[in-house]
């Protein structure tokens, strides 16, 4: 081995010596590497999809892309957090294949709620996965020429970064950085988290008491099991590793929070009495009005992914019953599509609707961009404890959580019980699972449900709109006028209007013009069967057409004057362009 080295070595000192090609990438690239099926083989952009990264690395990470990727992404700010951070948006598509506004596109975003960093994650890795496979594979490079896509890695970027390296559990914070007074003493922020033992976690604290309801187990003595009710215990549970700051007789009773983001948003929106955590007026959060204020400039939307934890589930609204009349059939049927696909190949995750199979929520994104701009918009919530045994123990199955950290992640998951002087319970022990186990996926789960997930996003966005012009049709009426006929199909499953679009008017109409004759009259074709029109009596060389349906058509007619080349173009807000020439 040392002797094929020192070859190797010397041959290529002796190439560059004497002017010979240098090796590429690529070529050291097969050397070393044999391609795994489905994941790009030598990415230009280097990431370890097996962690979770902090803010300063994801701006590097996609600082990089857009040093690696120029033609395909583009970077910008759209907005400050109320820490005044960025809020940083990746617009990835063929720049090359048409200008991106007037492309069918997809928003994708995550970690609205602070302690879901995997969507940060796997919003990211759908970027970076579809910029290394252009070019690689056919159908993403097909999909980057057609569609568009904007990526919000965070949309809670102060809190993001503030639940890896503040004293946390696993389901602290959930809201953003803004303190209010949680326990209605007056005072604001005054009994926050206390880390006693410095670990980064907030686990347990259980203390020995004669009257304790619960022992170790004598066969694991990680875990506490609860004793009968005619039993004697050992131990007593105290709650959350803390301090009572303010004397009010609660541990850690004032911390970040309470406001919850994803209430927020302006669609069946309901006060903080009816909703809790909906603060003050709708899109009164700021990160959450920035990206409102992009989505309303980018009119190309038509499918949107918000990513979230934990349950394993696809989620469709309404968040709440009162909404359920927004929810049209026949967009219904196209939900169900797409989801019904994605449970076939995301294990353990679920299809569900929020109302029903949840809970209610009143002022929801998802619910906002349906209601409010029209998107077919899901909410996925990942990680589910199936991933690990490929059982239904459910979350937070204490027996299945000790497995897991005995089988694979081999004690890294758990804090030992350790004893501690607290001033006020006296001597206790603090122990339990750190706030990176049970929500947050293990990284060696982390790569594999960002793909599934990423599938999921990219099997939506492909059933964007993708409009086209067929089957021109010619007749001569004699007298030197002629009979146009033309077929725009849909390609694709979602229509160029939602039902909720089309009875709110949200978007414009799509346009279909005729140019390079006189045209005389313009008509849609209700029944091209039975020879059934209606006029457009006013610009009638520009037909308005109000929904193209998706896997669907419509037909356009004129009636022009003259002969010679015409051209055919289709203008729709969410289902881009499309032309025919003669």
């Amino acid at each position: 081995m040392k002797f094929k080295n020192w070859i190797y070595t010397t041959a290529l000192g002796a190439a560059m010596c004497f002017g010979a090609t240098q090796t590429t990438d690529a070529q050291v690239a097969a050397e070393r590497y044999f391609r795994a099926n489905g994941t790009p083989h030598n990415p230009k952009v280097q990431v370890s999809w097996n962690r979770y990264h902090t803010n300063k690395a994801l701006l590097e990470i996609m600082q990089d892309m857009v040093a690696k990727h120029p033609n395909l992404v583009k970077l910008e700010s759209i907005g400050k957090s109320y820490q005044d951070n960025d809020i940083w948006v990746l617009t990835v598509t063929d720049f090359k294949a048409g200008k991106a506004e007037d492309k069918p596109a997809m928003w994708i975003d995550g970690n609205i709620h602070s302690n879901e960093i995997q969507g940060t994650e796997f919003t990211l890795y759908t970027a970076w996965y579809l910029m290394e496979m252009y070019g690689e594979l056919d159908f993403i490079t097909e999909l980057l020429k057609d569609k568009t896509f904007y990526f919000a890695p965070t949309i809670n970027p102060d809190a993001h970064d503030y639940f890896m390296t503040g004293p946390n559990n696993g389901n602290t914070p959930r809201s953003g950085m803004m303190v209010f007074d949680n326990n209605g003493d007056g005072e604001f922020g005054e009994d926050p988290m206390d880390d006693l033992d410095g670990d980064g976690s907030i686990t347990t604290m259980i203390r020995k008491s004669p009257t304790g309801n619960f022992i170790k187990d004598p066969m694991d003595p990680r875990k506490l099991i609860r004793v009968g009710i005619d039993e004697k215990g050992e131990y007593e549970m105290l709650g959350q590793e803390g301090l009572d700051r303010d004397g009010d007789g609660r541990v850690n009773s004032d911390g970040i929070g309470y406001y919850d983001p994803n209430r927020d948003w302006g669609w069946n929106w309901q006060p903080d009495y009816v909703q809790s955590g909906a603060l003050r007026y709708p899109f009164s959060v700021p990160e959450n009005r920035a990206v409102v204020d992009f989505v309303m400039t980018k009119p190309n939307i038509a499918a949107a992914q918000s990513y979230h934890n934990y349950g394993g589930m696809i989620l469709r609204g309404p968040g709440a019953e009162e909404d359920l009349g927004t929810y049209n059939s026949n967009d219904v049927r196209i939900y169900d599509a797409i989801a019904k696909k994605g449970e076939e190949f995301m294990p353990g995750y679920r299809y569900l609707v929020v109302y029903k199979d949840l809970y209610s929520v009143f002022g929801g994104q998802l619910d906002w961009f349906y209601g409010g701009r029209g998107i077919f918009t899901y909410s996925n919530e990942l990680m589910t404890s199936y991933l690990y045994f490929h059982k239904n123990a459910g979350r937070g199955n204490q027996d299945e959580q000790m497995d897991v950290d005995k089988y694979l992640t081999f004690g890294d998951a758990f804090v030992k019980w350790k004893e501690y002087e607290h001033p006020q319970f006296g001597t206790v022990e603090i122990g339990g699972f750190k706030k990176n186990f049970g929500r947050l996926h293990p990284g060696f789960l982390l790569e594999q449900d960002a793909h599934r997930n990423a599938a999921f996003s990219i099997l939506h966005a492909y059933h964007t709109p993708k409009l086209s012009v067929m089957d021109v049709k010619e007749v001569d009426l004699g007298g030197g006028l002629k009979e146009v006929t033309a077929t725009i199909y849909n390609e694709r499953l979602i229509p160029t209007h939602s039902s909720q679009d089309l009875k709110y008017k949200i978007e414009r109409p799509d346009y279909v013009t005729l140019a390079g004759a006189k045209v005389v009259a313009g008509f849609t074709v209700e029944n091209a069967d039975f020879n059934q029109v209606t006029e457009q009596k006013v610009t009638p060389e520009k037909i308005s057409v109000a929904n193209i349906p998706g896997m669907s058509a419509v037909k356009v007619r004129w009636i022009v004057s003259g002969g010679g080349n015409y051209s055919i173009t289709v203008d729709s807000a969410k289902g881009g362009k499309a032309s025919w020439k003669k």
